[in-house]
C-alpha cells in the first residue's frame, strides 16, 4: 500500500496511551510491515521531520501540546517458534501484545518470562527499558533484536551482549535513543522449566514446600499486580497510569546507613550485583518524603494501591501529571538527597 494511503494527519494520541494524556500529532502512521517502517522513516527523514516510535503507550507521557513530527505505530504482528538444543526459541513481532505472547509460552510450559505476567505493552518495547518485574528481566532470555537503523537507513540484528542492557537499560533507551526502530525480538526459553521464584511477594503467595507451575505462577503474579494497581482492567481508575513513574534507585551501602539514621529504620534494600551498592524502593522513599497511596494534586493522583503509580484522575493534563512528578521528586531529594529518575518516556516534552 502507498505511504500516502497510511499517513494520518493531526490524529490524538492519548488515546494510544495508557495514562490518557496528551495532544495531538502532525503526522501518523500505522506499520504492518517492515517495508512500512522503512518507507515511513525515509519518508520522514525526507521531510526533516522528527520521528518517534509508538508501541503500547504504556509507558509514555504525552505533552499537552502533542508532537510535531511523525509517530510510527509498530503493529508487526507474528510469532515463529523453533527448538533449538534443548531450549525453545520464540521470534515475536514488535506489534504482539506482551502479556498475550507470555500467557502463549506458558501454555507451552516454557520458562522464563512466567513473572512478566499481566505487564502491558508489546513485544517491542521489552528490550527497550529491559522490562522487569518480580525477579525476571527480558535481558536474561532475550537471543536477538532486530532493528532498522534510522541513521544508515538499514536493518540490523543485535545479540545480548550488543543490547547494553542493565537495570531498566538497554542502548535502545540510552546511547542509542531514538536511532532504531524495533521490529522482532528472539526469546530463548527452557520447555518444562522451574518458574522463578525469588522475590518475596510471589514466594508469600505459595507455601514453603509448593512446587507451583508456571502457570499458578503466572496466575500470582496477575493477583499482585493486581492488588498494587498495575494490572490494566477496564474500568479501574488506578488503571489510568503509565505503571512505576520512578525507577528505584541504585545507591552506596553508605547513602542506606544515613538513610536509616535519618528515618530510625532500617529501608527495604534488595542486592544489585554491584559490591557497595543496594536498590531501595522508590516507593518507600516516596512515602518516607510524605507521599502517600491516594494522594491527589488537583487532577493528577497517586495510585490508591500503589505509590509509584501516578494516576490520571479524569481530564488531567501532562503538565498536571508532571508537576505531581516533580512534587514528589523534590521532596526526596531534600530528605535523602537522592533524585529520582523518570521511568516513562516524555513525548514533546523537553
Amino acid at each position: 500500500m502507498p505511504l500516502d494511503n497510511l499517513l494520518e494527519e493531526n490524529k490524538p494520541l492519548a488515546p494510544f496511551t495508557t495514562l490518557g494524556v496528551g495532544g495531538r500529532v502532525r503526522w501518523f502512521v500505522e506499520a504492518k510491515t517492515e517495508e512500512e517502517v522503512a518507507r515511513a522513516a525515509a519518508w520522514a527523514r525526507g521531510k526533516g521531520l522528527r520521528l518517534f516510535v509508538l508501541g503500547g503507550g504504556s509507558n509514555l507521557v504525552v505533552s499537552d501540546t502533542g508532537f510535531d513530527g511523525l509517530v510510527l505505530h509498530v503493529a508487526l504482528h507474528g510469532i515463529a517458534v523453533e527448538d533449538d538444543a534443548g531450549l525453545r526459541r520464540f521470534r515475536a513481532a514488535a506489534g504482539e501484545d506482551w502479556d498475550a505472547f507470555v500467557a502463549r509460552t506458558i501454555k507451552e510450559d516454557c520458562a522464563g518470562l512466567e513473572c512478566l505476567a499481566g505487564i502491558p505493552g508489546t513485544v517491542g518495547g521489552t528490550p527497550v527499558q529491559n522490562v522487569g518485574a518480580y525477579g525476571q528481566e527480558v535481558s536474561s532470555t532475550i537471543e536477538r533484536v532486530r532493528a532498522f537503523d534510522l541513521d544508515e537507513m538499514q536493518w540490523v540484528e543485535f545479540t545480548t551482549a550488543e543490547c547494553g542492557f542493565a537495570y531498566r537499560r538497554s542502548r535502545f533507551n540510552s546511547v542509542d535513543r531514538g536511532k532504531y526502530v524495533v521490529t522482532r525480538v528472539d526469546y530463548r526459553l527452557k520447555p518444562g522449566g522451574e518458574p522463578t521464584l525469588t522475590y518475596a511477594d510471589l514466594r508469600r503467595a505459595f507455601a514453603a514446600d509448593a512446587k507451583p507451575t508456571l502457570a499458578e505462577v503466572t496466575v500470582a503474579v496477575r493477583r499482585i499486580r493486581q492488588s498494587k494497581g498495575m494490572l490494566v482492567v477496564e474500568g479501574d481508575p488506578d488503571c489510568r497510569s503509565a505503571g512505576s513513574f520512578f525507577k528505584n534507585p541504585v545507591v552506596t551501602v553508605e547513602q542506606a546507613a544515613r538513610i536509616a539514621q535519618q528515618v530510625g529504620k532500617e529501608p527495604p534494600r534488595f542486592a544489585t550485583g554491584d559490591a557497595g551498592k543496594v536498590k531501595i524502593p522508590a516507593a518507600w522513599l516516596i512515602e518516607q518524603a510524605g507521599f502517600a497511596k491516594g494522594y491527589a494534586m488537583g487532577r493528577a493522583g497517586i495510585s490508591s494501591r500503589h505509590t509509584l503509580a501516578l494516576i490520571n484522575r479524569g481530564e488531567a493534563t501532562a503538565r498536571e501529571i508532571l508537576a505531581l512528578a516533580r512534587a514528589i521528586g523534590s521532596a526526596v531529594q531534600s530528605r535523602f538527597d537522592i533524585w529520582l529518575e523518570i521511568e516513562p518516556v516524555l513525548v514533546g516534552i523537553d
